[in-house]
């Protein structure tokens, strides 16, 4: 099953930049085509579109024929294309050290809080997330949380070519079980936390608790360091399995093989938090404008990736100077004083954390527009009505990004875990919906625009149409009040 001689040749070929392509329509002539099985079509179904195309040598694990081109046996080809973009692009003689998050929430706003971090503390950072893929002098739209194979090794060489010093990237499970981070030595690895979500490709929590940890347990670097949050039932699991780790937490600590990073809220109010954090027999504050006690784990988990850097106490204090991440409750400012924040979550878990935060501020009514994506896991969305209708004052529903499904049959789904909220608007239309929550708020209440985010799309059937929860907002308040 497995070509070693012919292995190694196609090592030295790369590292001779002979190309590498996993898409059949890119083949070249000469090019190294390997064909990767996938959960819908397995690459080698396209070996003879390859070989038209002028594919010179095939890597498969399946048996083919070559049809002219040499064909070389591999029994993994997803974790080969690691190998092979090692080669190709000298991944491993990089001096660029990689920190990767993992974890169902909080992934993008600790991207922003470490560069924030490290480039206080003088560090030329990089990040790879889902919002963009992005340096000094560098900025692209992301596609992907975590980008195919071949494109992360090139954007690292590129990274390392522009003397970046750090890169953070968010690492999706799904990347993690398709091996897109395949050939990445990490230096740094982070697990935010686990709750239900994808489970329509994972199939069951563990199954996907298992996705996660391929990070910590099938990405070997000696001395690789595993920041973990211990408040997480599935961390404290993976913190007692993995060591050298820092666990961090707001809950109690406990004994353990790990260094603990404790943090205690000592004030959490609409302007911001205050947390005092004990490590090592040290202990110091520090004051952030981020609201809510999810963002109090987040910023221990910036930390803990810091202290894994040489930082100490002093350098925490640069957090005073974040200001937010976009779409990660995001106040949409305007001149009517209505409190009204965009924010990406879009698990039951996450929205249970976001509405919590803004209840226990103080408004009169908490107001949420949500939805659920479509030609995604079903089974949540029942759950993220009762997420949102055991918190929230009025419950708004509609579309988030309905993709190939029909937008009303996603409503019905939902709808049976609205069965107990007090009041609840149903309206399909994204943009109309959020017009009737402003209509409905004074400048008492608070209005959450929950799922997008960031996002400047939604996705209706297979294509992208401009869209803006924030912009929407914006017109909705020059409709309504001129």
């Amino acid at each position: 099953m497995f070509d070693e001689n012919g292995w190694k040749k196609l090592i030295q070929l790369s590292a001779d930049k002979v190309n590498v392509r996993t898409d059949s329509r890119a083949v070249e002539a000469g090019d190294i085509f390997v064909a990767i099985p996938g959960p819908v079509r397995d690459g080698a179904d396209f070996i003879p579109q390859a070989v038209a195309n002028g594919a010179k040598y095939i890597l498969t694990c399946s048996e083919a024929d070559g049809c002219g081109a040499e064909i070389v046996r591999h029994p993994d080809p997803a974790e080969a294309l690691g190998e092979l973009a090692r080669a190709y692009f000298k991944t491993a003689e990089h001096k660029l050290k990689v920190v990767g998050i993992t974890g169902t929430n909080g992934k993008t706003t600790l991207t922003y809080l470490i560069e924030h971090l490290l480039s206080s503390a003088g560090m030329k950072v990089g990040v790879l997330g889902t919002v963009a893929y992005r340096w000094p002098g560098f900025e692209k739209e992301a596609a992907l949380t975590t980008p195919d194979c071949w494109q992360v090794h090139s954007l690292m060489a590129q990274m390392e070519a522009a003397g970046v010093d750090v890169a953070v990237m968010e690492v999706s499970s799904h990347a993690l079980h398709q091996k897109r981070v395949a050939g990445v030595d990490f230096d740094c690895a982070v697990l935010t936390n686990v709750t239900q979500d994808h489970l329509d490709y994972h199939g069951d929590m563990e199954t996907y608790f298992q996705a996660k940890s391929l990070l910590f347990k099938s990405c070997p670097v000696e001395g690789k360091r595993a920041v973990i949050n211990y408040d997480d039932p599935f961390g404290k699991r993976l913190l007692e399995e993995y060591s050298p780790a820092t666990g961090f937490g707001l809950g109690d600590t406990f004994e353990s093989k790990a260094d603990l990073l404790h943090g205690e809220m000592v004030s959490c109010t609409g302007n911001g938090l205050h947390l005092k954090m004990t490590y090592k027999g040290q202990s110091w504050e520090l004051d952030s404008d981020l609201i809510g006690r999810h963002n109090g784990s987040n910023l221990l988990a910036a930390q803990g990736v810091g202290l894994h850097f040489g930082l100490g106490p002093e350098d925490m204090k640069s957090f005073s100077s974040f200001h937010g991440v976009p779409g990660r409750l995001e106040r949409v400012r305007n001149d009517k004083g209505l409190n009204i924040f965009v924010d990406y979550a879009h698990t039951p878990d996450a929205l249970q954390n976001v509405i919590s935060t803004l209840k226990d501020l103080d408004f009169k009514r908490v107001i949420t527009i949500f939805g659920c994506g479509g030609d995604r896991d079903r089974t949540k969305r029942p759950i993220m009505g009762r997420a949102v209708c055991e918190l929230t004052d009025v419950a708004v529903m509609t579309s988030d990004n309905p993709r190939t499904e029909d937008p009303d049959t996603i409503l019905d789904d939902i709808r049976p875990g609205l069965s107990a909220c007090t009041e609840v608007i149903e309206e399909v239309d994204r943009a109309k919906a959020i017009r009737k929550a402003v209509e409905t708020m004074n400048a008492e209440d608070v209005l959450l625009i929950a799922g997008k985010g960031h996002e400047t799309y939604q996705v209706v059937g297979t294509t992208k149409y401009p869209f803006s929860d924030a912009e929407e907002v914006i017109k909705a308040i020059r409709e309504i009040y001129g």
